[in-house]
């Protein structure tokens, strides 16, 4: 999938789990929902010109090389007889349930013992990940997010910021894994089940049958997915649903006229 797929599918994702991860007021949810999209994009990290190894200069283009390099290393160290003869870089430790579960947890673990710095630079990361993704206009709701927060939290921001640790975690999983998914439905599938052993390789590569799979960046992807995803992540925002209903009922509830000749 293209990188901005990943990223709007990982927001979407978001604001359909912030409720339940416990960010549930509505600059929670898009707090929540923009760390998921940027780090929707992480996973690619482990390719020299993905965005992600692109965002930070030479920082996350060294960031990049020790990825692949671990990559390649696990792979070998954990290939199947029928796993393919390759080097196990791009697509193989990254983008794996595992990886989203560790980096996850170190995620949690990390900003718990690191305070508000560690907050904001993971949330900042998820931010600029997101926004060369999917544009400026991020910045505008996550910007009127951060003033309504600070405008309606109480005085201890600093502990706002620490409980924000314990949700953070599940955002950068929750788009590491979404990432995974969306590869998943491409034609070169996703080996995300890794290390459990799949007829006869541990790297195993899910995808739907071969009629079904998309071609990245080709007209299905651009022309039918992207736009699906855009309806939805308006439709997931918090309140819009309940207002179209709201509205709806308005619309089509009987006039008093009607209800008085029934």
């Amino acid at each position: 999938m293209m990188g901005r797929t990943h990223a709007l599918t990982g927001w979407c994702a978001g604001l359909a789990l912030a409720p339940a991860a416990g960010a549930g007021a509505v600059h929670q949810a898009v707090v929540f929902a923009a760390t998921t999209a940027g780090f929707a994009l992480l996973p690619d990290l482990d390719h020299p010109g993905a965005s992600a190894s692109r965002l930070l200069g030479r920082v996350t283009g060294a960031l990049s090389w020790l990825l692949r390099r671990l990559s390649a290393a696990v792979y070998a160290l954990t290939k199947g007889p029928r796993d393919e003869k390759v080097t196990g870089t791009h697509r193989h430790l990254s983008h794996t349930v595992l990886f989203a579960a560790v980096l996850g947890a170190a995620t949690s673990a990390g900003c718990s013992a690191g305070g508000p710095w560690a907050v904001l630079a993971v949330l900042l990361l998820g931010l600029l990940l997101a926004v060369a993704a999917l544009g400026d206009w991020l910045l505008l709701i996550y910007g009127g997010a951060v003033v309504w927060w600070y405008f309606t939290a109480p005085d201890d921001r600093v502990a706002q910021l620490a409980d924000i640790s314990g949700w953070l975690g599940v955002a950068v999983a929750a788009g590491c894994f979404v990432h995974c998914l969306g590869d998943s439905l491409t034609e070169s599938g996703c080996p995300f089940l890794f290390p459990l052993p799949i007829a006869g390789e541990t790297w195993y590569e899910i995808r739907p049958p071969k009629p079904l799979r998309l071609r990245t960046g080709k007209k299905v992807e651009t022309r039918l997915v992207f736009p699906l995803f855009v309806v939805l992540g308006v439709l997931l925002a918090p309140g819009v649903w309940d207002w179209l209903l709201d509205t709806a009922g308005h619309l089509f509830a009987p006039s008093p006229a009607q209800t008085a000749t029934q």
